[in-house]
């Protein structure tokens, strides 16, 4: 796959933690079943990265895997829209791991800022294990195996991105100077045209002597829009600019989605570790259970009290789940005591279960033939593996392995 169609892929992966809740939902499902209507996407369960905090248990990640697929095609994600699979069914990611970890300098994985944060969290667990180290260069692999270009991430997870670039760099660098590289290059740029030919030039010279992105950026557009050569010529072209030879592995770009606003039962982050979810398929009465159970305004002791929707979580629900005029209606009947926190709930609970309806029936169903989700799993494995190899070839060419069979 060339560098310039690459563009159009994109990869993401979670970890199995079993069934999902409304946070995973607006944080990441929303926008997945949004991208695999706008770009070509693969979508995976990062189980081999489960096991580099979680080597000690892994009874359980088959079950969770199988649980978090279901929430996958209960939110909407369509394994005929885009590529399902389980990370550890391919074993090409595991290849190219081994393959990067050759030419990537060990201070590269240790100044990624998540290694630290991460031990820090999980203090209880031991953490000084290679995979552990080396989990930021696998996510690396999962992403160069398949060359995409766009990384739907948190801004959190933007480092893993930018290393995912420089070892992309670096492979390019060490490894893409194709017998004739220069002379080829040259008859790319004749071919682009007098005109097009020195706009290339002078911002090639820019950029490579003074480092101005917008020069780099300028030029990238420029020769992904030239009609009149080859996408081959184009990725010399690409690999040119920024002085390294022919681009075997794109460098992939982040793909930033907005922070998640989906507030928990006690208007802390949802999260399984708080408690405090209401999960995809809940059913309506303990969706209504558990929300009526939650905290309010804590000043508001008597119906009578008037409240505060600013420091009552149910509020945070409201925000997400509420148009104006129900807003307003729960600001002004709050403050003024003209509504109680039982009538201030329904609404939230009336949304949340119309929201749930069409994800309860899609899971019902998938719940029930557990061979179909094997089968979706297994026939997105069958395509993912076929762009994995055409990677790997390449990969093994110029490292200089092609004679394996």
């Amino acid at each position: 796959m060339s560098s310039v169609a690459s563009q159009q892929r994109v990869l993401s992966g979670m970890r199995p933690t079993g069934r999902l809740h409304l946070g995973h939902y607006h944080g990441v499902l929303k926008n997945w079943v949004r991208l695999q209507h706008e770009y070509e996407c693969f979508f995976f369960v990062a189980d081999w990265h489960a096991l580099t905090t979680h080597y000690d248990n892994p009874a359980a990640i088959e079950s969770a895997t199988l649980d978090m697929v279901v929430d996958w095609l209960a939110a909407g994600v369509n394994p005929k829209s885009a590529t399902l699979f389980v990370q550890s069914t391919m074993p090409e990611h595991a290849e190219l791991h081994l393959l990067l970890s050759m030419m990537t300098p060990l201070g590269w994985l240790e100044r990624v800022p998540t290694f630290k944060d991460q031990q820090e969290k999980l203090k209880e667990k031991d953490l000084a294990t290679y995979g552990f180290l080396g989990y930021p260069l696998l996510q690396s692999a999962d992403i160069l195996l398949y060359r995409a270009g766009l990384v739907p991430v948190g801004a959190d997870q933007v480092s893993h991105v930018e290393l995912t670039r420089e070892v992309a760099r670096r492979f390019n660098h060490l490894y893409g100077r194709e017998p004739g590289f220069e002379e080829a290059v040259n008859a790319a740029i004749t071919k682009m045209g007098k005109k097009a030919a020195k706009v290339y030039l002078d911002l090639r010279k820019r950029y490579q002597e003074t480092g101005a992105e917008d020069a780099l950026e300028v030029a990238q557009a420029l020769v992904r829009d030239q009609q009149n050569i080859t996408l081959g010529d184009k990725e010399r072209l690409l690999g040119s600019l920024e002085g390294s030879g022919k681009i075997i592995l794109p460098e992939p770009q982040a793909l930033l989605t907005p922070a998640a606003k989906m507030p928990g039962l006690d208007g802390q982050k949802m999260s399984k570790s708080y408690g405090n979810t209401i999960s995809l398929r809940e059913a309506p009465e303990d969706v209504d259970a558990k929300i009526r159970k939650m905290p309010t305004d804590p000043a508001r002791i008597r119906r009578t009290d008037p409240g505060n929707p600013d420091v009552c979580p149910v509020w945070q629900l409201h925000e997400v789940y509420s148009d104006d005029s129900v807003k307003q209606w729960v600001q002004q009947g709050c403050r003024s005591a003209g509504i109680g926190c039982l009538e201030c709930k329904r609404p939230v609970i009336e949304a949340i279960n119309a929201e749930l309806i069409p994800m309860r029936e899609r899971g019902m169903a998938f719940e029930e033939s557990p061979d179909l989700l094997r089968s979706i799993l297994s026939e997105g494995a069958e395509r993912a593996r076929d762009v994995a190899a055409d990677t790997l070839a390449d990969v093994r060419q110029a490292l200089g392995l092609a004679y394996r069979r």
